[in-house]
């Protein structure tokens, strides 16, 4: 399983430890992830992914996952979100009501 968030790619970042007398180790920065589980409006079910706690905040901040994912850019998604930003799309676009041209 990666260290990378689902919905913002957030990855490991590369750092030093610098003890008290200044020596500098390499270390690792992991993102805080958590398993959560979204409730998609559009889809009507319970979608369980790997986020790290900045994403859950921008999730609620946009007004839920639907929200998210269709402002999210594609190449940040992992492919799990960008197979449901697809069927959330999809979904919007069906239930849009067609304007007759006159």
């Amino acid at each position: 399983m990666s260290r990378r968030c689902e919905l913002t790619a957030k990855g490991p970042l590369v750092g030093h430890k610098v003890s008290h007398s200044n020596i500098k180790t390499k270390r690792r920065f992991l993102p805080n992830l958590c398993n959560v589980t979204f409730i998609s409006d559009a889809l009507g079910q319970n979608v369980r992914l790997r986020v790290s706690t900045n994403a859950i905040k921008s999730v609620d901040h946009r007004g839920g996952l639907d929200a998210f994912l269709i402002k999210a850019k594609a190449d940040v998604l992992s492919p799990r979100a960008l197979d449901l930003k697809r069927k959330i799309e999809k979904k919007i676009a069906a239930s849009a009501p067609v304007a007759k041209a006159s």
